[in-house]
């Protein structure tokens, strides 16, 4: 048996986490729901208007890990002179990852085509 691979993105994690469960059924080998965000693990968690997105001090640029108050310092965002409409990924941010045997394969896309995931 070989096996294979499956990435799709959602809208919401509850779309994913129906699939999850339907997989559980089929005893793929490995599968897990994760979270992307604009500036990695799950961003700035204090400091940043969630409104404009922009930073609110440089004390702020300090994150739980050093490449993200780097990357929203950078961000043309934060010098408060941008209109901040670059956004972030919207939409399809939820990733299901799916590690299934061949066999299976055209069964998982379909379950996961069905609840509205891109592929």
């Amino acid at each position: 048996m070989s096996e294979r691979y499956i990435l799709a993105y959602f809208k919401s994690p509850e779309e994913a986490e129906g699939v999850s469960r339907k997989l559980q059924a089929l005893r793929v080998i490995e599968h897990s729901i994760d979270r992307f965000s604009r500036y990695g693990e799950t961003g700035l968690r204090s400091g940043v208007n969630p409104v404009t997105g922009n930073i609110a001090s440089m004390a702020s640029m300090t994150a739980e890990r050093a490449h993200t108050g780097i990357l929203a310092a950078a961000d043309t965002s934060a010098s408060g002179m941008s209109h901040g409409g670059d956004g972030g990924p919207t939409g399809r941010n939820i990733l299901l990852t799916v590690v299934l045997n061949s066999e299976s394969y055209d069964q998982v896309l379909g379950l996961i085509e069905e609840a509205g995931g891109l592929i």
